[in-house]
């Protein structure tokens, strides 16, 4: 039987949860921080509100100049309540927004931005500064906080991850699916500034044949036996 909740104040680390769409990182996050009674930090919808900003602005994201003065210029700020999150971009509420197939389509250039990512890592940084939390993302474990407690890569088979993702867009196919992530993955993992990568140290877990609630289950206990040894 698993219990509904950690002891509070049982873990007080960071737990640098990475990986690529599909293996149900965000998900799993946000369940593993209500477990262990910490806040929770989703950076790609930091990235997501900056692509919203760049889109709004009529600018091309693939144009890096233009990006990084548009980002310069703007504010993001994001709930590290795991039960209630909420992105807003200058004092706009723009959570549904960044959910969008236009900002999914244009996030990856708009986040491979120098300037974007030194801005957001540093605003990343003073978050996961303030306490037990449980930060996902791409690039967690290897460059925002590579002394987190406990470093996690989630990974999954693509067929699986194309799987997870057709079905919550039900008006595109699991082959088109599928060449999306192939395209962000390549796309991820080969731009210069802080490639989607397994960090030193950081565990794998290969999801596709566990339920959200066993990766759940098993990072929990990952996350206590790390507490319990101090």
């Amino acid at each position: 039987m698993t219990r509904e909740c950690a002891d509070p104040g049982e873990f007080t680390g960071v737990v640098a949860l990475d990986g690529p769409s599909g293996t149900g990182k965000s998900t799993v996050a946000r369940r593993l921080a209500e477990r262990l009674g910490v806040r929770y930090l989703d950076t790609g919808a930091m990235y997501r509100a900056a692509t919203v900003a760049v889109l709004r602005a009529g600018i091309d994201p693939t144009d890096d100049d233009q990006v990084a003065k548009c980002v310069a210029e703007i504010v993001i700020e994001v709930s590290t309540d795991p039960r209630h999150q909420r992105t807003v971009l200058d004092g706009l509420d723009v959570t549904a927004e960044i959910r969008t197939p236009q900002a999914t389509a244009a996030v990856s250039p708009v986040s491979a931005v120098a300037a974007v990512r030194k801005k957001l890592v540093a605003q990343q940084r003073e978050l996961i500064a303030g306490g037990p939390i449980v930060a996902e993302g791409r690039d967690i474990g290897s460059v925002v906080w590579p002394d987190a407690e406990l470093k996690v890569f989630l990974t999954a088979s693509e067929q699986v991850r194309a799987q997870r993702r057709a079905a919550e867009r039900p008006n595109r196919s699991v082959t088109e699916v599928a060449e999306a992530i192939r395209r962000r993955d390549t796309f991820d993992s080969s731009r210069a500034i802080s490639p989607l990568r397994r960090a030193d140290g950081a565990e794998v877990v290969d999801t596709s044949e566990l339920d959200i609630n066993e990766v759940v289950e098993l990072l929990t206990q990952r996350a206590l036996s790390v507490a319990s040894r101090g």
